[in-house]
């Protein structure tokens, strides 16, 4: 069921991912739709092309500030960030009449980091992360599934079924993570928050904040102070 709008605070928070993952949190809990945490993520190509995608928001963390998913590093998406690092985010919620929007450069996630939420998928999943080569040409559906039987071959699982039948209960094979697989933290730069109002009088509201980087490739070293903007809607 659909709950009452509940505007921003006023005065506006010092920063602003702590009440992100507050309403990333109350969607997951609140189950009103089957992916509480989908995420868009919009990334542009070395030649600028934006392209956009689903994916699932896995957290937001407030110190030192970032959100994380996770994806296959030759996809199109992994290829593009590794172009160029900048980022866009959005995640609406209709139920709440809320949405977050993130801008800001993504960093890869840690090995260790990658390798311990990996473990936590479901056999299925792990084994469908060796056999897909992701965003690349398959000839057919046939050849996806001989890649999947492929996959379930080298790791000594059964050929992955749906995940709720009982015939494909957790297995004990070791299934690591490809080398080409893991987490991004997306560093945000600037936050937007939106609460949906009547006649279409939103309220949203804008923080923005320096990062300093000495490489793309790794965290910032130090992170400025919040600046908070009210926006018209």
């Amino acid at each position: 069921m659909p709950v009452p709008p509940q505007f921003l605070p006023d005065p506006l928070p010092a920063e602003p991912l702590a009440l992100a993952a507050e309403w990333l949190a109350t969607a997951r809990s609140r189950r009103d739709q089957p992916n509480p945490n989908a995420m868009v993520v919009a990334t542009v190509s070395a030649d600028g092309q934006p392209s956009a995608r689903v994916v699932l928001c896995k957290e937001i963390v407030v110190e030192p500030g970032y959100a994380g998913f996770y994806s296959n590093y030759s996809s199109r998406k992994g290829r593009e960030l590794a172009a160029s690092p900048r980022v866009a985010l959005v995640m609406h919620w209709d139920h709440l009449h809320r949405q977050v929007r993130i801008e800001g450069r993504a960093v890869r996630a840690p090995a260790s980091e990658s390798d311990a939420y990996f473990r936590t998928r479901p056999w299925q999943r792990r084994i469908g992360a060796w056999a897909s080569a992701q965003s690349e040409p398959v000839g057919s559906r046939a050849d996806l599934e001989a890649a999947m039987v492929s996959a379930a071959q080298r790791f000594g699982t059964p050929v992955p079924g749906p995940e709720d039948d009982p015939a494909h209960a957790e297995v004990g094979a070791d299934i690591p993570r490809p080398s080409n697989w893991g987490g991004y933290h997306v560093y945000a730069e600037a936050v937007e928050l939106w609460v949906e109002g009547e006649s279409r009088i939103h309220d949203r509201a804008r923080w923005v904040r320096q990062l300093q980087w000495t490489d793309l490739d790794t965290p910032p070293v130090s992170a400025g102070a919040w600046h908070a903007t009210r926006l018209q809607p």
